[in-house]
């Protein structure tokens, strides 16, 4: 595997735009996770933590302050064979109201053979007005794990915000060994009251969470799984060793409520320190 450097995708507009790209890699040396590679462009930026046992820590920052119409953020990541590396944020992300155009954020993770990755962003805001798509990439070789979240927030309800109308597009495309094993696209807005409100949808939802465990052992965390996420959430076997989740809860606190010990349950450790700070 070799990495390769993203190109950054021109604004649609004639506005300035924040736009930042990181491109990592990691290899095992020893018993130990070591940094290879690492190239940082624009608004987006890594921090390591102090090392501690287990895998490396990686902490985004969008030194932008959050995302409008016309962003660009791309992380490019390479996770050599059993290597193992946990990626988070180092804060909530936000998208505010785009005046015109989209923001977009890609990742795209490829992991090497027995590799473990834990993609655990903070939650993303959305504001009345947001425009964002997403896309998560992952390419696993043989006996590689990972464990996969995205929680969003709909608007910050303890604030006296409401979101009426946003546009909101997540897609994931999971392959192992070059073989589609998960693939799930969301999409909702302009009108995303409707939606949020919709019964068979968002049920009145204020923050939602999506979950994906692909490992060998993801059948075994399956009832544990559906005890933590209560009666909001709900999970399923895909297939062998493939494990989503979706949780719904009124706002961001009573989300993590249930998110934290979810994942916590899966990852089998604790959550990267800032989601504590």
């Amino acid at each position: 595997m070799s990495a390769t450097r993203p190109a950054l995708a021109e604004a649609s507009s004639g506005q300035p735009r924040a736009q930042g790209a990181v491109t990592l890699a990691v290899a095992r040396r020893g018993a130990a996770t070591r940094l290879v590679g690492l190239r940082q462009e624009g608004a987006l930026k890594l921090l390591f933590p102090q090392p501690r046992p287990g895998p490396m820590q990686a902490v985004l920052l969008n030194t932008s302050g959050g995302l409008t119409g016309g962003d660009r953020m791309r992380v490019s990541a390479e996770v050599g064979p059993g290597a193992a590396l946990t990626l988070t944020t180092q804060a909530a992300e936000r998208a505010y109201r785009a005046a015109e155009g989209v923001a977009r954020s890609e990742v795209q993770v490829r992991m090497g053979a027995g590799a473990k990755l834990h993609w655990l962003p903070q939650e993303t805001i959305l504001f009345e007005g947001a425009a964002l798509e997403r896309r998560l990439i992952l390419e696993m070789e043989e006996g590689a794990e990972a464990l996969i979240a995205e929680p969003v927030i709909f608007g910050r309800r303890e604030m006296g915000e409401a979101l009426a109308r946003a546009t909101f597009r997540d897609a994931w495309d999971v392959r192992l060994c070059g073989r589609l094993v998960f693939a799930d696209a969301l999409r909702f807005g302009p009108d995303a009251a409707a939606t949020l409100a919709s019964p068979a949808l968002g049920a009145g939802a204020g923050a939602m969470a999506s979950l994906l465990l692909v490992a060998p052992h993801a059948e075994g965390k399956l009832a544990p799984l559906r005890e933590a996420l209560g009666p909001r959430g709900g999970a399923s076997l895909v297939r062998e060793g493939v494990l989503f989740a979706r949780l719904l809860a009124e706002d961001g606190f009573r989300l993590r409520h249930h998110l934290e010990p979810a994942l916590a349950l899966l990852a089998g450790a604790a959550l990267p320190k800032v989601w504590r700070l």
